[in-house]
């Protein structure tokens, strides 16, 4: 079932907070627990940008985080976790280090450099002041979604990119919940139509209620990229409520990489740079280890649903060329 705002805020103990800059066609989104929370994550793309990624691994020491970043930007956007920091540290927030704290922080990076937007910033780029500013503005109830925060300036290789969310309630009363920018070097539909791939996991009409298609052509699933060496990455965060290990965060991380490759056709290139974040609140704890596996389940469909809600939310940029959105494409 899907909980209430179809959110990641249907996670209790978090809040989401964005920076946009429509003229920069890029932006910042800030996922901040109001506890540290149990995180790993994986990098599946080949060609990705992150801060604090390492330490995610399982086998690495420190297991809890402050907060999560995706940011645009490329290499300048790393710069936004910085801002975060800041902002964390003003608080009192951070892992004890002698006589003061250090937020952890990791951050994934997408590629938007190419998007129409103003990149002529000067000598420091924005992206710490974003940082900063999407803190501040985090809040835990409703978010916008679409050509918002990190899908600012997100593009796909038939329309224009986005911020998506989605959420689940477990059978055993466990909420799941992703929010992922979609920049895909592939679709999130199918061959030139507005179905999207994610179609058999839609609830309702959240993204548009179209279904699949009333058959497939070989032209449906053939390569089809916005560019051959134009890095792209789709970046992404899935939360439970339940007590997590650090191997199982890892594990749900891994599960919502399946459902990046449900909605995105193809996913995982060379010139992408695919990351996913897993945490756990740890409000909630497991029974049976079926419990564990449905979250898995619903970490798939869930990831899968938010890629085509930020496709099926965006609006294009308001600048030159700007790519066209789906909403702007009749049926």
């Amino acid at each position: 079932m899907t909980a209430r705002l179809n959110l990641l805020t249907d996670i209790a103990g978090l809040s989401v907070g964005h920076a946009t800059d429509l003229q920069l066609g890029s932006g910042v989104t800030v996922v901040v627990f109001d506890e540290p929370a149990m995180a790993s994550g994986i990098v599946l793309g080949g060609a990705p940008g992150g801060r604090d990624t390492a330490l995610l691994d399982p086998a690495m020491t420190v297991e809890r985080v402050d907060a999560l970043v995706l940011s645009g930007g490329s290499a300048f956007g790393l710069d936004a976790a910085g801002g975060v920091q800041a902002g964390l540290r003003e608080i009192g927030r951070g892992l004890h280090v002698g006589s003061t704290r250090v937020p952890i922080v990791p951050q994934a990076i997408l590629m938007d450099l190419l998007n129409g937007g103003d990149k002529n910033w000067g000598l420091h780029s924005p992206y710490r002041d974003m940082g900063y500013a999407a803190f501040q503005a985090a809040r835990r109830e409703n978010f916008s979604l679409g050509t918002v925060g990190a899908g600012t300036g997100a593009t796909t290789a038939t329309f224009k990119g986005g911020l998506g969310s989605a959420s689940a309630v477990s059978s055993a009363g466990h909420t799941v919940a992703a929010l992922v920018a979609v920049n895909a070097l592939g679709s999130a539909t199918v061959g030139d139509s507005r179905h999207f791939w994610a179609a058999p996991f839609e609830k309702g009409a959240e993204f548009g209620g179209l279904g699949f298609p009333s058959e497939f052509t070989a032209a449906d699933v053939a390569l089809r990229l916005k560019g051959v060496n134009l890095k792209a990455t789709t970046i992404g965060i899935v939360v439970t409520d339940a007590i997590l290990t650090k191997a199982q965060a890892h594990r749900l991380s891994i599960m919502a990489h399946d459902g990046l490759a449900r909605a995105i056709l193809p996913a995982h290139l060379p010139a992408d740079g695919d990351t996913v974040f897993a945490a756990a609140t740890g409000a909630r704890p497991l029974g049976e280890p079926v419990e564990f596996m449905e979250l898995c389940h619903l970490a798939t469909l869930s990831f899968a649903r938010a890629v085509a809600r930020g496709i099926f939310e965006a609006t294009s940029l308001p600048v030159e060329g700007a790519q066209a959105a789906w909403r702007d494409r009749q049926a």
